[in-house]
């Protein structure tokens, strides 16, 4: 299965061999639609074929904005099976903002649907293909496209600055799909439920890539709502569902039926960190282990994962297979004793071919050889890491360094807190003191004081918090994880 150099390589003979062909592979939110796997292979070797007759050209980068539908997902393979890169854009972007990441990276083209050609055709200098009014062509499926070659472009999701373009190669995709498969033991028999975007490292690694590698089902259900999930747990009976902690979180005041999550052999849960009381919560909900992985888009996506059937609450697991994760010291040497705090570090193939949009000119920025992640961690006597903290985050507090996460994990033991966020407020004493936004479990009870009193409790006196506001949600970036910048940002603004 894995001896082909990508998975573009790979899926044409896997897609339309006798036990595979009539095997469902991709099913809509309604149940409606449903491609196997001849029919998907079908389709896409035909919009790769159109594709290439609009001049469409390997290696070329092209960018994707589609409303996210089957359709979307047969135009993302498409242009893989082409030859070209695509880069998916984040939904309801402006014209004025889609062009100038596109002019940072040096995209010329675009594959739009009805609903997004406006935002993109009155701009000078770039070409757009309506997906869905393509001139017929023969069908097509690149051949020579070689591991190095460009896979994949997405777009870092930071919450000030210019996004930067992360260039990813057809090895590390598939080298993603490698590790992941043997851990979680994902098959043929396994049924996705999909919430997550299109246009984010998860969702399309995890949740498409790499089931498609194994013959799994995937059904893609519309955007994530939390009042959905119940009605869509019933229609779809998943084996797996992949969300990250906010989604999860808006899950626990919502009803499950037993034969919803009979099929359910576990819950994913990544691209930010959970605490160990909205763990705890959530398995309890599910009545399913929840995994908790880890990742960074610069290295593809997945790099630690617990396993299914051993995972520990608070960790992120072990190393993935072919990558390879350590800590390392401030001096740069790798740390081998258990217990020790130091940087994650990633190297492997995983990693991407490097940043663009850096110079705004399309310069291809190479990565390091070792991938410095900025995330704080630990390791236990069995392998297993832990995030401590954050090194932009960490807060110092009259020559001291307080991790938020610590602190958090400390406020989220009381029940009356439904979610918190932990940053650090300029202080002309000490430097920076932490302070605490909080989305209480009843908004009725807000206690400044019991929370403050909490943390002292379970933390020595460098971590008290200065202040607790309480906030009817936590801000969130356009993947769901909590905005910390602007969190921090408003502290610095007058009341």
């Amino acid at each position: 299965m894995h001896k082909a150099s990508s998975l573009q390589a790979a899926y044409p003979a896997l897609w339309s061999s006798p036990e595979w062909a009539s095997r469902p592979a991709l099913t809509d939110a309604r149940g409606e639609m449903t491609l196997s796997y001849g029919a998907l292979l079908q389709q896409v070797s035909d919009m790769a074929g159109k594709l290439r007759h609009a001049g469409v050209v390997p290696r070329q980068l092209v960018a994707l904005s589609m409303e996210r539908s089957i359709n979307s997902v047969i135009a993302l393979l498409g242009l893989m099976a082409a030859g070209a890169c695509p880069c998916p854009l984040e939904p309801r972007l402006t014209g004025a903002e889609i062009h100038d990441r596109l002019r940072a990276v040096g995209i010329d083209t675009v594959l739009v649907d009805a609903a997004n050609e406006a935002d993109v055709v009155s701009r000078d200098g770039l070409r757009v293909l309506r997906a869905d009014v393509l001139p017929g062509a023969c069908a097509y499926w690149s051949d020579d496209i070689k591991p190095e070659d460009p896979g994949l472009l997405l777009f870092t999701s930071g919450s000030t600055g210019r996004p930067k373009g992360v260039l990813l190669s057809h090895k590390g995709l598939l080298n993603n799909a490698r590790g992941v498969i043997p851990l979680t033991g994902l098959s043929q028999h396994d049924k996705l439920l999909h919430v997550m975007p299109l246009y984010h490292t998860n969702g399309l690694n995890n949740q498409l890539f790499t089931p498609f590698l194994v013959g799994a089902h995937v059904v893609l259900a519309d955007r994530f709502r939390a009042t959905d999930m119940p009605q869509l747990m019933d229609l779809h009976r998943p084996t797996v569902i992949t969300g990250v902690p906010t989604m999860y979180s808006r899950m626990l005041e919502l009803s499950f039926t037993p034969e919803s999550l009979a099929a359910l052999r576990f819950a994913r849960c990544g691209s930010a960190p959970i605490t160990q009381a909205l763990h705890v919560k959530i398995e309890a909900l599910l009545q399913r282990p929840l995994v908790v992985s880890y990742g960074l888009s610069e290295a593809t996506c997945t790099s630690t994962m617990n396993p299914p059937t051993g995972r520990k609450i608070g960790s992120i697991g072990k190393t993935l297979p072919f990558q390879n994760v350590f800590l390392s010291a401030s001096d740069g040497t790798i740390i081998q004793e258990p217990g020790v705090e130091g940087e994650l570090c990633i190297e492997g193939e995983n990693l991407m071919l490097g940043y663009l949009g850096t110079q705004g000119d399309g310069v291809l920025e190479p990565p390091p050889p070792v991938l410095r992640t900025g995330d704080l961690g630990r390791m236990d006597d069995a392998g297993f890491l832990y995030i401590t903290g954050r090194i932009k985050d960490v807060i110092i507090r009259g020559g001291e360094n307080i991790s938020p996460a610590i602190i958090e994990q400390a406020i989220s033991t009381s029940p009356d807190v439904h979610s918190c966020c932990v940053v650090g407020r300029p202080d002309t004493d000490l430097g920076e003191v932490p302070v605490a936004f909080i989305v209480a479990s009843d908004p009725k009870q807000c206690d400044k004081e019991a929370i403050q009193a909490l943390v002292g409790q379970r933390l020595s006196r460098i971590y008290h918090l200065d202040d607790v506001f309480f906030v009817d949600a936590l801000p969130e970036n356009s993947v769901g994880k909590v905005d910390r910048k602007a969190l921090a940002k408003s502290l610095a603004q007058p009341a």
